[in-house]
C-alpha cells in the first residue's frame, strides 16, 4: 500500500495543461508547445481533432449500458489470455497496492491472427442484450486511432525527427492498439490504498482520454518529492486529454516524462455487495475487510473514462532516439522489443481470473 504521509498531504490543486489545438496550420509552433507541455508533465489537452460530439456521447451511453448489466451478464465476455474482455471490480493492481483498483472495465483489443502478441478477435457483448454496441465501439476505436496518429506527426516534429517518422510500417504502420471503457465506483481512500485507480503511469506510447464530468483524475509531476504533491485534471468541454507513456519516454531518453497519475472514486456511484457473484465476493472478503465497500442501494451517477492506448508494431524495436542522446547524454535504457515489454507489464499489474472461469 502507497505510504500514507507519501499519498496524503497536497491533493487540492487543479493543474492547467497546454491545449494544442490539432487544426493549426503551424505545425512547428504546435511542435514548440507540445515538446514543453512533454517536459513539464506529459500531459495536455487536444482540440479540434474531428471525434464527432454525437459519436464519443454515444460511445459512453453504450459504455454505460453494458457497466448497467448485471455482473452474470458481464461475466460472460469475461477477458481472455490476451486481455480483451470484462475485467471485473479489484482484478487490476498497481505498484505498491495491496487491493484492487475500484474500478471495472472492458477492454477492446485488436483483430489478428494468435500467432502474435496481442492479437486475437475480441470479445463482445450480446447484441440481443446491447444491440449496436460493437459497431458503436468500433467506430470510436476508429477514429481515436486517427487522431493519435495526427498527434504523434506532431510528436515527431517536437522530438527533432520528421513528422512521418513516426509512419513505418516497424511503428505505427501496424500499431497495437487498445481501448479500455472504465467505470469507477465507491470512495477513495489514498490513505488506506483505496483507489479508483491507483498511482501509475502507462506503459505505452501515448493516451487519449475521454472523460464524463466527474472530477477524479490526477497527476503527480514529480513521483520522488515526498509527500507527493497531486493535482487534478479537470475535463474540457471539446477536448480530450492526452498523455504520454513509458515507451515515449524511453524514445526520448527521459526527456519527455510518462507522469504518475491516479483516478479518486467520489462515492458517487455505489453497488451493493449482494450483486457480486459467490465467486467474487469470496475473492474479495479473501483481499480484505468488506467494510471498505459502501454498501447498499443509491442512485447511479456513472464515473466513466474511455481510454484508447496507442503502441508501435508488436516487434518494434523501442530505443533511443538519435536527436535524443550525445555523447554527453548516452541511452538511459537498453533497446527492448515492444511486446517484450508490454507483456511484462501487463503480466505485473494484473491479477489471475482464472479461477471465475472455473465456477
Amino acid at each position: 500500500m502507497e505510504n500514507k504521509t507519501q499519498e496524503e498531504g497536497s491533493t487540492i490543486n487543479v493543474s492547467s495543461l497546454a491545449c494544442i489545438d490539432l487544426a493549426n496550420s503551424n505545425l512547428h509552433q504546435s511542435a514548440a508547445s507540445l515538446k514543453q507541455a512533454c517536459l513539464d508533465c506529459g500531459f495536455f489537452y487536444v482540440t479540434n481533432h474531428g471525434i464527432n460530439e454525437e459519436l464519443k456521447d454515444e460511445a459512453f451511453e453504450q459504455s454505460k449500458k453494458f457497466f448497467a448489466l448485471p455482473l452474470d451478464e458481464k461475466m460472460k465476455v469475461l477477458k481472455n489470455e490476451k486481455h480483451q474482455g470484462y475485467s471485473p471490480v479489484l482484478s487490476q493492481i498497481s505498484d505498491n497496492q495491496i487491493h484492487g483498483d475500484y474500478k471495472e472495465s472492458f477492454f477492446i483489443g485488436i483483430k489478428g491472427s494468435n500467432d502474435t502478441p496481442f492479437c486475437r478477435a475480441n470479445i463482445w457483448p450480446n447484441p440481443d442484450v446491447l444491440s449496436g454496441w460493437q459497431a458503436t465501439m468500433e467506430k470510436y476505436h476508429q477514429e481515436a486511432l486517427r487522431v493519435c496518429k495526427a498527434i504523434a506527426r506532431v510528436l515527431a516534429l517536437a522530438l527533432n525527427v520528421d513528422g512521418d517518422y513516426f509512419d513505418t510500417p516497424e511503428m505505427l504502420g501496424n500499431p497495437l492498439t487498445f481501448m479500455r471503457l472504465l467505470h469507477y465506483e465507491g470512495m477513495s481512500d489514498p490513505s488506506k490504498g483505496i483507489y479508483g485507480c491507483g498511482p501509475h503511469s502507462d506503459f505505452g506510447m501515448m493516451t487519449l482520454l475521454g472523460t464524463d464530468s466527474v472530477m477524479g483524475l490526477q497527476i503527480c509531476k514529480d513521483r520522488d518529492v515526498k509527500p507527493r504533491k497531486w493535482e487534478y485534471i479537470p475535463s474540457v468541454k471539446g477536448a480530450y486529454i492526452v498523455n504520454i507513456g513509458d515507451l515515449l519516454e524511453r524514445w526520448s531518453n527521459g526527456i519527455f516524462k510518462s507522469t504518475l497519475h491516479r483516478v479518486l472514486g467520489n462515492g458517487q456511484d455505489r453497488y451493493s455487495v449482494s450483486l457480486l457473484a459467490k465467486s467474487i465476493r469470496v475473492y474479495l472478503h479473501k483481499l480484505f475487510d468488506m467494510s471498505t465497500f459502501r454498501c447498499g442501494y443509491c442512485e447511479r451517477s456513472f464515473n466513466q473514462m474511455i481510454a484508447f492506448f496507442l503502441q508501435p508494431s508488436h516487434d518494434c524495436i523501442v530505443e533511443c532516439l538519435p536527436t535524443c542522446q550525445s555523447e554527453n547524454n548516452p541511452p538511459k535504457y537498453p533497446a527492448i522489443k515492444c511486446s517484450t515489454y508490454l507483456t511484462q507489464r501487463y503480466q505485473d499489474s494484473q491479477v489471475d481470473l482464472s479461477m471465475y472461469k472455473k465456477t
